[in-house]
């Protein structure tokens, strides 16, 4: 089995990338999913995150995310502790289904599609990491379109993560998703292609 640790900055486009794979049969463990199932009602991971922040409740007894989110993003401290609580949860349980995709398809390609794949550290369960990036100046277009942001909100946002070129650093291979989706899907299938032949070959 092969992993694919897949990861971009905020608005380059691994989404595009992810529904390409998925549609070429690679299984696709998806953080932000995983990171509202381990967060859901009665789970220790909201229990552990309400006795540290409070207050985060909706009425119908799930998480707050917009609140949580407001928090973070002005509070690098609590950023960093909700993301101490939240990524052992998240790798946990992508260690888990990992391991179970192994024994039924041991032959088979997974990718791990997270935002913060690097921070997290989740790049110890990869075999390749792919970085998405695009042009600065078209993610900030896209972010602005996309969450109705103003310009000056679009760039803290892009701000206060891990920058583009610091990603790239760690990438096995890189996908530039600063032209068409068909160009972008060109580049992820030849990839895919010559991962598949290597394992054929070993």
């Amino acid at each position: 089995m092969l992993v694919i640790g897949l990861t971009g900055s905020i608005a380059a486009g691994k989404s595009t990338v992810s529904r390409v794979l998925e549609q070429e049969g690679v299984l696709i463990l998806d953080a932000d999913s995983i990171a509202r199932e381990v967060v859901e009602p009665g789970t220790e991971g909201l229990k552990v995150v309400c006795e540290a922040f409070g207050g985060v409740l909706l009425p119908d007894g799930t998480m707050d995310r917009k609140k949580v989110g407001q928090l973070i993003f002005s509070d690098k401290a609590a950023r960093l502790q909700l993301n101490g609580i939240l990524h052992p949860l998240i790798t946990g349980e992508i260690e888990r289904r990992l391991e179970a995709f192994r024994k039924e398809s041991p032959d088979g390609v997974a990718a791990i599609d997270a935002a913060l794949l690097i921070e997290a550290g989740m790049t110890r369960l990869c075999d390749e990491i792919w970085v998405v990036y695009a042009e600065d100046g078209l993610r900030l277009a896209r972010l602005m379109v996309r969450d109705g942001m103003s310009e000056a909100a679009a760039r803290a946002r892009m701000e206060s993560q891990m920058p583009q070129e610091e990603k790239l650093r760690f990438a096995s291979r890189s996908i530039d998703n600063s032209r068409s989706p068909a160009e972008t899907a060109c580049q992820v299938r030849w990839c895919l292609k010559e991962i598949k032949e290597r394992m054929e070959r070993n």
